[in-house]
């Protein structure tokens, strides 16, 4: 069988986010899946920003355990748009877009 590369590769994950998805090693793309299985069972998405929870909507929610999860992630992306969650307060919001940021920030 062929390594897992890219996308599919196992990386490690750190303290909160392997304590939350109930695994020390996984790939991006189960990072990801998990995260929004946590995230739609728990009716974290709301259409507005900073909005009460109503399980839709392209913002999330960040609850006490996505909460150290999220101010983690402080990256610049490649078009050099900042992302900085360190001081997200519970009950505030993220976008749905930075997941990537966040996943990023919580894998050694």
């Amino acid at each position: 069988m062929a390594e897992a590369k890219g996308l599919n590769k196992a990386v490690k994950l750190k303290t909160d986010l392997a304590e939350l998805l109930g695994a020390t090693e996984l790939p991006r793309t189960e990072i990801t899946k998990k995260l929004w299985v946590y995230i739609k069972e728990n009716k974290l998405q709301t259409k507005t920003e900073n909005g009460k929870p109503e399980n839709a909507g392209k913002f999330i929610v960040a609850d006490a355990k996505l909460l150290p999860i999220f101010r983690l992630t402080k990256s610049t992306s490649k078009s050099g748009k900042l992302t900085d969650l360190t001081n997200l307060k519970e009950g505030q919001t993220i976008d749905m877009m930075q997941m990537a940021a966040v996943v990023g920030a919580n894998i050694d």
